[in-house]
């Protein structure tokens, strides 16, 4: 089945929250890549609340349980919980006899920030396929950035299927474990310090007459037309930021005062603090 999709492959998904939805809608829309045919036919969703699994199933046309019972049948399994939840949803998975290891199980995807491979390992069946994926916010309009790291019993082949997978709902790497830490502190959290960005250009235009709906949209256009004109233009950070700063400018003025007030160090920190909590969520 790795490779290939067909009428009787099964895909679940455990957890139908934002994130859960975002994969199984993107994947949904597909018209091309390692998606484009899967079907609601092909999808089964895991979520506890009665309300979600009733609207899951009414958008979707997908199958949808309160509990796990399903899962047997599945080729892949997207585990799709926090960190906090995942080794009890694990556990679960585990005693359940009808799950083989190896190539007579499903390949597990994980999207919980912080847990590791060797630790998710422990807690699935003997020599079972997982790999271990790091996506963000903007996977909800495929415009997402995702990371993907093999478990030890996954074969490269599953690697780039999941590579391929996420491909379609933005853009995504394959990476080393040792990276994903750093990776979940500046794309997985990155959309949260992008929208404070916004908010804080917000507030400095309302704190000079603008009104706070206009200055907000003024904000979130620049923010969203730089990206565009640096990924459409293949120009860096760098090039984009002395573009923009005329010698004397009033960028340049903008620029000077934000780091007196400590702007990049900020941002460093900020980032540092990411990885130090992703590196705790490990344990817990």
């Amino acid at each position: 089945m790795i490779g290939t999709f067909d009428v009787g492959t099964r895909v679940a998904i455990v957890g139908g929250g934002k994130m859960g939805e975002a994969i199984m809608g993107g994947w949904l829309a597909a018209t091309d890549g390692a998606a484009a045919k899967l079907a609601p036919r092909n999808f089964v969703v895991v979520e506890p609340n009665e309300e979600r699994r009733a609207y899951l199933h009414e958008r979707y046309g997908v199958e949808c349980y309160e509990d796990g019972g399903q899962l047997y049948r599945a080729d892949i399994v997207v585990l799709s919980v926090k960190p906090q939840n995942i080794l009890e949803v694990l556990q679960k998975v585990r005693n359940r006899s009808a799950y083989g290891g190896g190539t007579s199980g499903p390949l597990f995807i994980t999207i919980a920030a912080g847990m590791k491979v060797e630790r998710l390992e422990a807690e699935l069946p003997p020599k079972a396929r997982l790999v271990r994926c790091m996506p963000n916010m903007p996977l909800l309009v495929a415009a997402g950035a995702t990371a993907v790291c093999g478990g030890t019993y996954a074969k490269p082949e599953e690697v780039e299927l999941v590579h391929d997978l996420f491909s379609c709902l933005g853009d995504a790497y394959v990476v080393e474990e040792s990276e994903i830490d750093a990776i979940t502190a500046v794309s997985g959290s990155g959309p949260a310090y992008v929208a404070a960005l916004i908010e804080a250009m917000r507030d400095g235009g309302v704190a000079q007459g603008l009104s706070p709906e206009f200055a907000e949209n003024l904000a979130l256009q620049t923010v969203y037309g730089t990206a565009k004109l640096m990924l459409d233009a293949g120009q860096n950070a760098e090039t984009t930021r002395i573009s923009v700063s005329s010698p004397g400018g009033t960028t340049l003025a903008a620029l000077e005062a934000m780091e007196k007030g400590g702007f990049t160090s900020s941002v460093v920190a900020g980032v540092a603090a990411a990885v130090r909590r992703s590196e705790e969520l490990a344990g817990c």
